[in-house]
């Protein structure tokens, strides 16, 4: 069996975590892209969401996680019992989240759906792969809601919701890139900017609506949150 090595090295974050909302039971924030959600095993990757947040909220533990690059909503819970209750309704498919993103080039179709399985490969981290043969169901959909011209140049690029059925790793990424319009700023699935340009200052990502039950009240929660680009 081939041994995963992770040899990525976070550089540092100097933006701050936006707290949205909070009460007794958990915490609604705005994570800021090129952050990581969980502090990794290198002691250079220790700054992280949670490493961060259980200074302000001592015994926070995350429900869900955004890649390193991804901005926008995550839920966190303040304690054991309901991060085992937000851990369910997400386990249950009952949480619903959208993404804003931007996809390079025009996309030909309004809205669509991907329906493509994601495998892991120790051989290909940290990147995923599509197998349908070996790979775990993956659905997401995609709606377009703006399509123009990246300022001063002449770069085609699609402005898209992405709903994501399941919860795969890199599974939107992989999914835009299948589509064939990978997602602007995505170093590993083929997002980079044109020949003869820099690269975007980050992957072009965000994490924009969150819908779920609160677990003690059982009040209807739907967050929306702007997306900075």
């Amino acid at each position: 069996m081939s041994t995963i090595t992770d040899t990525f090295i976070a550089p540092p974050c100097h933006d701050q975590i936006e707290v949205l909302w909070q009460d007794d039971h958990l915490v609604l924030i705005n994570k800021p892209a090129g952050l990581l959600s969980l502090s990794g095993k290198n002691p250079l990757n220790l700054d992280s969401v949670h490493h961060r947040l259980v200074k302000l909220f001592p015994g926070c533990t995350l429900v869900h996680r955004l890649d390193f690059g991804t901005s926008g909503l995550m839920v966190v819970a303040r304690s054991k019992a309901i991060n085992a209750a937000l851990c369910q309704q997400f386990s249950e498919r009952s949480v619903s989240k959208v993404y804003t993103a931007l996809l390079c080039g025009h996309l030909e179709d309004n809205e669509g759906v991907i329906d493509a399985a994601i495998a892991r490969d120790p051989a290909l981290f940290p990147l995923m792969s599509i197998c349908p043969v070996n790979g775990k169901r993956a659905r997401s959909r995609y709606r377009v809601t703006e399509r123009f011209y990246q300022e001063g140049t002449l770069l085609p690029l699609t402005r898209v919701e992405l709903t994501p059925e399941t919860g795969r790793t890199h599974q939107l990424r992989i999914h835009c890139q299948q589509l064939g319009h990978p997602i602007l700023g995505c170093d590993l699935y083929g997002g980079l900017l044109i020949p003869g340009t820099e690269k975007t200052p980050r992957l072009m990502l965000h994490a924009s609506e969150l819908h779920f039950v609160h677990p003690v009240s059982g009040e209807e929660m739907n967050i929306h949150l702007v997306s900075p680009f």
